[in-house]
Formats: C-alpha cells, structure tokens, sequence
C-alpha cells in the first residue's frame, strides 16, 4: 500500500448474529468460549458478548418457530464467523471440548489449512451458525 492511499477502516468492531434462541446461544459462548457478557438490551432482545478482543451481538429472531436456517450454498449473507485459538495444542483441546458438547456439530476435526502450518476445525453452534476455529501458524 502506498503513503497515499489511507485505510478507511480500522478493523472490525463487532460481529451481530441473529438466533433462535438468545439463552442458549449466550450460554455456548460463555461456557465453551468463556466470553463475557458486556451489556444487554432486553427489549431488542440482544445480547453483547466479549471475549476481551472481539465483540459478538446476538439478537433473538423475532419469529424463531418461522426464523429460515442460513444455507451456506444459497443464502447471501454470514458464511461463517472465524475465531483465532491460541496454537494448535489449544485448537485440539477446544476441539475435543466441543465435540463433547450436546449442541455443537463438529463439521470437521482440526487440519491442516491450504496444506500449511495453520490449522482450523469447523462446527455448527446453537442456533445453525458455522463457527470455524484457526490456530495460525507462528
């Protein structure tokens, strides 16, 4: 990039997910991914989730019994949030953690990604949403 040219972001500030079901998906991300709850508006409803570097806002659906599930292949829209894991020991104990987990769907164990030294797993969290997992390479 040139002197010239200046960004006009400065990265990303937070990441709104819509859910059918706001308890139980602020409960995944406290207990398995140990954010922390930092605000809330109750008639919205949402929540505000951190876990100290990325901000997550999970709305309710207003209709959850109508609410269409986001299909990767033919929606426009969120393919998939990615979070960062600390090394790839982290990753794997994360992975068996969530494979434990009565509401997680694991897509795939940790690999290899692109046949490199980072690696990444895949999972379906409550509410549908495709969570990928990446442990990036030192």
């Amino acid at each position: 990039m040139t002197e010239s040219i200046r960004r006009v972001t400065e990265g990303v500030h937070h990441v709104g997910l819509t859910v059918p079901d706001l308890g139980v998906a602020e409960r995944f991300f406290q207990e398995a991914l140990r954010f922390e709850r930092v605000g809330e508006v109750p008639d919205y409803p949402a929540v505000f989730l951190s876990d100290g570097s990325v901000m997550l806002t999970l709305w309710r659906a207003g209709d959850p019994a109508s609410a269409v599930p986001f299909d990767r292949r033919r929606g426009i829209g969120l393919h998939h949030l990615a979070l960062r894991v600390a090394g790839s020991t982290g990753l794997d104990t994360l992975h068996d953690a969530l494979k434990a987990r009565d509401d997680v769907e694991v897509e795939f164990a940790p690999e290899s990604l692109g046949g490199g030294p980072t690696r990444h797993m895949m999972c379906r969290i409550p509410g549908g949403i495709r969570l990928e997992l990446i442990a990036p390479a030192v």
